[in-house]
């Protein structure tokens, strides 16, 4: 396992480094939602500070075309120098110029952030002349943005190869925990999977089945291998092709494979997706006409809360129900709760898991969230990730 480059052999005292951070944090009428990943972003940062550098802070935030006004990094800037503590100048652009200006007039100790970077056309397509451009704001690189390494962006990728270059604190974190689970786990290693398709995490689950020992499912997904395996799954959500590669994964397990692969062996239904829907109890995994499974059963969150906590790893990614709504919660909650009583080493795969986590106030008995569902995803897979891979 080749690991990234870390801080620990950059010299920045005195220098300007550019800083690709993840600061994409939500947004409602300006005003920032959840601070999570402006507060993952807080270490690296002040690492770098505290080390006599300069930074240029580079982010995305959302998927704007163009210039909009709604996405700009003025509320991210506000709220990082709160944290920070310190003054956070905003650019006034991505690029041009007056940046360049502005980014070669810091002192050490000072922190200018450009404007949204994906207003640059250029950034998703890694252009050489905006990786150019980036390249001479600064004299080294580091990227931080562990959310946004499965992207071959200019800012994420191709300015690496410009600048001495490193990975920053929670990138490297990522890497080193994700890639060492996979490669020596403390056994067993439990994998819960969840989520709403199979289609999104077939590779997975099917990574999972060659290296872990144990492959519980959850949330909609199980429907296409229910459905697979004969039963009846009501008005389930279960696509055609969900159902194919359904077929591919238990195809894979009964041509054997290291893990066994677990289903629900109870549900909980409801009439419609909605909090005040009817709602019955299933005992047994055939789902009637007219009624959805909406979360595992009891039985079934029990026996995977107790794999949870007798592993000596665990990995979750994706709910075990529609949480978001009061009668579909338990499932996730009871393995919400396995997960964090767990004596193991707990990983959990970002997105909807790391939200559910923190609902139910158990962040921090965990021991690492990742800040990139996708990206983390991705890595799992073995897929190379174009901003880990200009780091090795």
């Amino acid at each position: 396992m080749d690991g990234v480059k870390g801080l620990d052999g950059l010299d920045v005292s005195g220098k300007r480094v550019l800083l690709r951070s993840d600061l994409n944090a939500p947004l409602n009428h300006g005003g920032i939602t959840d601070d999570t990943r402006i507060r993952e972003a807080l270490p690296t940062l002040r690492r770098l500070l505290e080390a006599g550098a300069s930074v240029v802070l580079v982010t995305h935030i959302g998927r704007p075309h163009g210039v909009e006004p709604e996405l700009s990094v003025w509320p991210i800037a506000q709220r990082l120098a709160k944290l920070l503590g310190s003054t956070v100048i905003v650019a006034s652009g991505t690029s041009g110029p007056v940046v360049k200006e502005q980014a070669e007039s810091l002192l050490p100790g000072q922190v200018l952030i450009l404007e949204n970077i994906r207003y640059e056309e250029g950034e998703t397509k890694n252009d050489p002349e905006l990786c150019a451009y980036l390249a001479s704001l600064a004299d080294v690189y580091v990227n931080d943005a562990f959310g946004a390494a499965h992207r071959a962006h200019a800012s994420t990728c191709g300015v690496a190869a410009l600048l001495p270059s490193a990975a920053g604190l929670l990138l490297e974190k990522e890497v080193q925990t994700i890639e060492g689970m996979l490669a020596d786990p403390k056994r067993p290693l439990v994998a819960i999977v969840g989520g709403s398709k199979v289609s999104d995490k077939i590779a997975v689950l099917e990574r999972f089945l060659d290296v872990a020992d144990r492959v519980l499912v959850g949330g909609a997904m199980v429907f296409p291998l229910l459905k697979a395996q004969g039963h009846s799954v009501g008005d389930s959500l279960c696509s055609d092709n969900d159902a194919e590669h359904a077929q591919a994964a238990l195809a894979k397990v009964a041509a054997g494979c290291n893990a066994t692969l677990e289903l629900p062996v109870d549900l909980v239904l409801g009439r419609e997706f909605s909090a005040d829907t009817e709602v019955q109890l299933l005992e047994g995994v055939d789902v009637p006409d007219g009624w959805m499974g909406l979360d595992i059963g009891p039985k079934s969150a029990a026996t995977y809360a107790e794999a949870a906590r007798e592993a000596g790893t665990v990995f979750w990614n994706g709910p075990m129900g529609a949480f978001e709504l009061d009668p579909f919660a338990a499932g996730t909650r009871t393995v919400a709760d396995g997960v964090a009583q767990s004596d193991g080493q707990t990983v959990i795969g970002g997105g909807d898991s790391a939200a559910a986590i923190a609902q139910f106030g158990l962040a921090d008995k965990v021991d690492w969230i990742s800040t990139g569902g996708g990206a983390a995803l991705e890595l799992i897979e073995g897929k190379k990730l174009p901003g880990v891979e200009a780091l090795r």
